[in-house]
């Protein structure tokens, strides 16, 4: 097929966010890492060497003709579930879950393998049968089969977010390529009563749960971490405390480089700089939309649906929990949370969307 140029509006857009992510990441963490390892300079090390092989990994995918994923795309589902039960058996414990597999060099999620590989199969499979999802049974059901096997193995580590990110790219996939509606509505139900059950059952989730309600009730434990949120963000004002100046990353968020880096953000570089920000993930989210409209077939359409669904619900949920709209998850902020799978990944799939926009029809 011809190729042309890349998308270059979007190449900007991920650009721009990686080198506002990696600002933040040092701002973020120099006194965690300070106090941690004596070097405030620890943590930003390690994320600008993952920043460079994740830069490398994108413009290496962006040349690659994405149609050739189709070959392996039951090969990536496969490996990714025996990732998934491999981590369970000898995955490394951290903050109460068996979410990552120490390789001696460094820690990677299986689940971040998981996301790809559902984006890649139910492309490759729904671009092949267009008319599978008008029957229930036999058409519909061995996808959600799929996606309720991997949230399986993804809530024994347990990993919450993982699962919600998860199963809603299944889901918008699965639309996107023709799903009934009515269908899809009477998965509503079970899936909720599934969640219900899920939080009742389980003492920290239900503790996040009534944090979540009113953090002032436990402000020393359970609703410490959103109620300092909440104080770095107002904070911020409308223009920030300026960068680097944070007082909140002394110590009072746990961990702020990871998943309430957001916080920090708007602490720092205030409303306006949140604003920029959040127009910039606005922007990308669509011109990945426009990439998918404009993709030469239903292949490729579909992966940058799964993929741009893949940024769009991180985002959305990390900025509505570090906000206090909705219970806390670990729901990292692509492109800025420190770590260096969910950095790789999330660039490698950047280079699928660059490779789909250079063979997009005019």
């Amino acid at each position: 097929m011809k190729k042309g140029q890349i998308d270059f509006q979007f190449f900007i857009i991920v650009m721009a966010l990686l080198a506002i992510g990696l600002i933040m990441v040092f701002s973020s963490s120099s006194e965690a890492a300070r106090h941690d390892f004596g070097d405030a300079f620890h943590f930003i090390k390690k994320q600008l060497l993952w920043a460079v092989i994740s830069f490398i990994a994108m413009m290496t995918l962006s040349k690659i003709d994405y149609h050739k994923f189709s070959k392996f795309a039951f090969p990536i589902l496969v490996f990714a579930g025996f990732l998934l039960v491999l981590v369970l058996i000898i995955g490394q414990e951290l903050n109460g879950g068996k979410r990552w597999i120490n390789l001696g060099f460094s820690t990677f999620q299986p689940s971040e393998v998981a996301k790809i590989a559902i984006i890649i199969f139910f492309s490759n499979s729904l671009a092949k049968n267009p008319k599978i999802l008008d029957k229930f049974l036999t058409g519909l059901m061995p996808y959600l089969a799929i996606l309720g096997a991997f949230a399986a193995l993804l809530m024994k580590e347990p990993h919450l977010s993982g699962t919600v990110v998860i199963v809603a790219i299944g889901g918008v996939i699965l639309f996107a390529a023709g799903a009934k509606i009515p269908h899809l509505a009477l998965l509503g139900v079970p899936t909720a009563a599934a969640g219900a059950l899920l939080v009742m059952t389980s003492e920290y989730r239900m503790k996040r749960v009534t944090a979540f309600l009113d953090p002032f009730a436990d402000k020393m434990d359970g609703g410490w971490q959103i109620i300092q949120s909440l104080y770095a963000i107002g904070s911020g004002s409308v223009f920030g405390v300026g960068l680097g100046r944070s007082r909140q990353k002394f110590l009072y968020i746990p961990e702020p480089h990871n998943d309430f880096i957001f916080s920090i953000l708007c602490e720092e570089l205030g409303f306006v700089g949140a604003l920029i920000v959040i127009l910039l993930f606005a922007a990308l989210i669509w011109r990945g939309i426009r990439i998918a409209m404009k993709a030469p077939d239903r292949f490729g359409s579909l992966m940058a649906v799964g993929i741009t669904t893949l940024v769009a619900v991180q985002v959305i949920i990390n900025i509505a929990v570090v906000t206090s709209s909705m219970p806390v998850t670990g729901m990292p902020l692509p492109f800025f949370s420190y770590g260096g799978t969910a950095l790789f990944a999330v660039m490698c799939c950047m280079g699928i969307m660059l490779n789909i926009s250079r063979q997009s029809k005019a």
